[in-house]
């Protein structure tokens, strides 16, 4: 039963993917279609990091009311309702409230899948299952940019797209046999007490929210900025998603082996590097401009997983939900200040700005992680009572476990 379960989830999370991947980029090129300023747009787009903020505060407390499939069943209707509404007006502040609704209840459904997915996965298991899942999630992540190319002459026929992935990604869910975890065994954490764990866990949960947000948010703007058409642009989106597939278990499996501290120094170097070599061939090729963002996205979207492992890997059992809880919100911050603070860098120094941003945020991150690893030459504390948790490796949109791990 439970695999079946397994299997179950990982089909909801794959259509939810497809559904969530074509809905953020589908959102911002109608803003840019609608000549909406850069600034705005970033804006708008940081209104769905604030509905996850939110979501982070009061899911929880919800799934533990009226349960996991209830919780990703109301999400589900209620995100794909607000799908259908944002082309019948073509306004910033009423997208602005559509994209909080849907980021809450986007979240929310992560937040679900990820909780039930670390109840399967035992310490020495939890990094290849959810290895596995992170393969399901990029890929429907990615599929969901590549059907930017769905012709789409009303301007609603991709939204209605949307909407149908997301209605069809509760139906196995409800229909299936499933067993449910129990939210239980859980111990409230302070950002103090994060913070004598892991400095890097919040610092890095902040920058991974600025920087992962704003590429997502704002790199359609980018590639429309740069001269790529919107084929182009599906393309140059998609293949950091597609490249995370292979990238993602080796980088789980190397952080299970070395110092994730300096796993996350050499990805965060990586995610500065690239931007500022583009930066270097600023006239390069479309097909060079699409490879560097695929590198760079594979190297960047495994970093907040690495950053809860690490918090993870000093925390004992009963303190890791809450402070999965507490790192969520911190993400959920850099989420909201991420395309807001990137559309501002843009709208001052034009597509350019998106690779400034990008070097700012991830060589701020590695220089910490070096930091840390300098000042803090051990991995582990030498006397660690507890069990241990492997890497968590998350979407960037939700936290981990809402459930006692088994």
């Amino acid at each position: 039963m439970k695999y079946t379960s397994l299997a179950i989830l990982l089909l909801c999370a794959g259509l939810l993917c497809v559904g969530h991947g074509l809905h953020g980029s589908l959102v911002a090129i109608s803003a840019n279609k609608a000549d909406f300023r850069s600034d705005t747009t970033g804006l708008i787009m940081s209104g769905y990091a604030a509905g996850m903020l939110f979501s982070a505060l009061y899911t929880p407390k919800l799934v533990a009311k009226v349960g996991h499939v209830r919780v990703f069943a109301a999400f589900a209707s209620v995100v794909s309702t607000v799908v259908l509404l944002i082309p019948l007006w073509v306004n910033p502040v009423f997208w602005f409230g559509l994209r909080f609704i849907a980021g809450f209840g986007t979240s929310g459904l992560y937040l679900v899948c990820e909780s039930w997915l670390n109840s399967f996965a035992s310490n020495q298991s939890r990094g290849r299952v959810l290895s596995f899942y992170m393969i399901v999630t990029y890929g429907g992540l990615g599929l969901g940019q590549l059907m930017l190319n769905v012709q789409d002459e009303s301007g609603f026929a991709r939204y209605i797209l949307v909407s149908a992935l997301l209605s069809l990604s509760l139906v196995p869910l409800i229909l299936l046999p499933t067993e449910a975890p129990d939210v239980t065994d859980t111990k409230p954490v302070d950002l103090k007490r994060i913070w004598l764990a892991s400095p890097l866990a919040l610092v890095g949960a902040i920058a991974n929210g600025m920087g992962q947000s704003a590429f997502f948010a704002m790199g359609s703007l980018f590639g429309l900025g740069k001269g790529l058409s919107v084929t182009g642009v599906s393309l140059m989106l998609a293949m950091p998603s597609i490249c995370v597939i292979f990238s993602q278990f080796p980088i789980g499996w190397a952080s299970d082996k070395i110092d994730r501290r300096r796993i996350i120094m050499i990805l965060s170097s990586g995610g500065a590097v690239i931007p500022a070599l583009l930066l270097y061939f600023w006239f390069a090729r479309s097909y060079v401009l699409i490879s560097a963002i695929a590198l760079f996205g594979a190297l960047i979207i495994p970093l907040y997983s690495l950053v809860i492992a690490h918090a993870n890997d000093h925390l004992r059992r009963d303190e890791i939900l809450g402070a999965s809880g507490r790192l969520v919100l911190l993400y959920g911050v850099g989420s909201v200040l991420g395309p807001t603070l990137c559309g501002r860098v843009m709208y001052s120094f034009g597509p350019a700005g998106f690779l400034y941003f990008q070097i700012a945020v991830f060589g701020s991150l590695a220089l910490f992680a070096a930091w840390r690893a300098y000042r803090s030459p051990e991995s582990l504390p030498a006397s660690s009572l507890d069990a241990l948790q492997v890497a968590p490796l998350s979407t960037p949109t939700g936290t981990h476990s809402l459930a006692k791990s088994e």
